[in-house]
């Protein structure tokens, strides 16, 4: 069986953990990782930057998928910037689920999400587009992530929950049961969320406070 041709977007710490996640699944070849000008020609682990982010363009047919692999810390305007101008030149985006995750078959997983190491994601929960979920996340049953969110190592999502887009939930944090996080919010570390967040806070501590 052909594998699925790959250009990885972004060439940082976290594009690092999605390359072990990709030659986990082992479905996929990854043709190039497309990072700042400086970069091109260099190595990521062994694969080549084969261009810029201004080469998605003529890079993009039928034959090969992208997946966009910068982190995200706090802001999530340059991972969706480069998510719609995937979108703008109708490129195929994968998702991508690391084997040596739990997802229950009973969810919804969207186009351009990764769901990486030991992270753990129960039935009934929708996950939207271009989000991260890293290792050893607890997504519980049917928490509603929105698009471009990311939900850091070991956060813990307790059932029901409502994430809206653009939100960055730090490591070690936990969302009580039924919590919502407005749209655009930043969750600290280790933060405890005991009652809804309003969009575009920042919120730390436990019990979780504004800042």
């Amino acid at each position: 069986m052909k594998k699925q041709e790959l250009i990885l977007v972004g060439g940082g710490g976290h594009c690092k953990s999605v390359i072990d996640v990709i030659e986990e699944i082992k479905t996929f070849t990854i043709r190039g990782i497309l990072d700042v000008k400086e970069k091109v020609g260099s190595d990521i682990l062994g694969y080549k930057v084969i261009g810029t982010d201004d080469h998605i363009a003529e890079l993009n047919n039928k034959n090969v998928q992208f997946i966009i692999t910068l982190g995200q810390i706090k802001n999530a305007g340059i991972k969706k910037k480069i998510f719609e101008q995937l979108k703008y030149v109708n490129a195929s985006l994968a998702t991508l689920i690391s084997p040596l995750a739990h997802v229950s078959k009973h969810t919804e997983i969207k186009e351009g999400t990764a769901i990486m190491h030991q992270a753990m994601v129960n039935a009934g929960a929708v996950i939207g587009v271009n989000c991260i979920v890293n290792s050893k996340a607890l997504i519980e049953h049917d928490v509603k992530i929105g698009n471009h969110c990311h939900i850091s190592t070991s956060a813990v999502i307790n059932g029901n929950c409502v994430i809206s887009n653009n939100c960055f939930i730090g490591s070690n944090a936990v969302l009580l049961h039924g919590v919502k996080i407005g749209e655009g919010a930043v969750i600290g570390a280790g933060a405890v969320i005991i009652k809804d967040i309003l969009p575009n806070q920042i919120v730390v501590g436990n019990p979780g406070r504004s800042i």
